[in-house]
């Protein structure tokens, strides 16, 4: 919870720096100036949206996804509120660091408890599992198709959008060993994916996630 808490501290902080989100968030910020909703709603709204499309894909929901779909919109939304939008480029590019940083331990936190994919990875994996295709390939059509869609709903995307895309790989793998939980007993295919919790984000094994986007 504290990972999944400061993961929506993270997504706030990024859209105050006003340098660009996360891919994700250009679709959220997107629908929400056009539907005039709070975005933390927004972003929950999205999430149960997205977990639909998991049925046909058979995805497994866990704990981890559910808690993930109800409260990082919650937190966004409470550190929109208290973080005033930056306007000066030296805070705007000190906002946008700490909120790549942040992002990235909180990735690493809420990943390595091994309670289930956001909702948002899960439809990834579930597309690889469903089409063969590679993850990255999958993951970049998703992440072009979402950000290409909340530009078109008012949503920005920018040099934040690409300095996160390619540091959010190094830095969740930087934090991911040292929060990642002992692997336990269980059937032959929790142990598999135990041992792997980047599967579980959709992180191929020994892979940074350069051109993937958690949640």
């Amino acid at each position: 919870m504290v990972g999944l808490t400061l993961y929506g501290v993270s997504v706030a902080l990024l859209v105050r720096a006003g340098l660009g989100t996360m891919p994700w968030s250009v679709l959220e910020v997107g629908i929400a100036e056009r539907l005039d909703r709070d975005l933390g709603v927004v972003i929950v709204a999205v999430s149960f949206i997205v977990l639909l499309l998991w049925i046909p894909l058979r995805q497994r929901v866990g704990i981890g996804t559910l808690a993930n779909s109800l409260w990082v919109g919650p937190a966004a939304g409470v550190t929109l509120a208290k973080v005033p939008t930056m306007h000066d480029l030296v805070p705007q590019v000190g906002l946008l660091l700490l909120g790549i940083v942040l992002n990235g331990l909180a990735t690493a936190m809420y990943i390595g408890t091994r309670l289930g994919p956001g909702p948002r990875d899960g439809l990834m994996t579930g597309l690889h599992a469903r089409t063969g295709r590679s993850l990255r390939l999958i993951r970049t059509g998703i992440e072009v198709t979402v950000v290409a869609v909340g530009i078109l709903l008012g949503g920005v995307a920018g040099i934040g959008t690409v300095l996160y895309a390619l540091a959010i790989g190094p830095i969740v793998q930087l934090f991911l060993p040292r929060f990642t939980v002992a692997e336990t007993a269980g059937s032959s295919r929790d142990s598999i994916r135990r041992s792997n919790p980047s599967e579980e984000s959709g992180l191929p094994a020994g892979q940074n996630r350069s051109s993937t986007v958690p949640g």
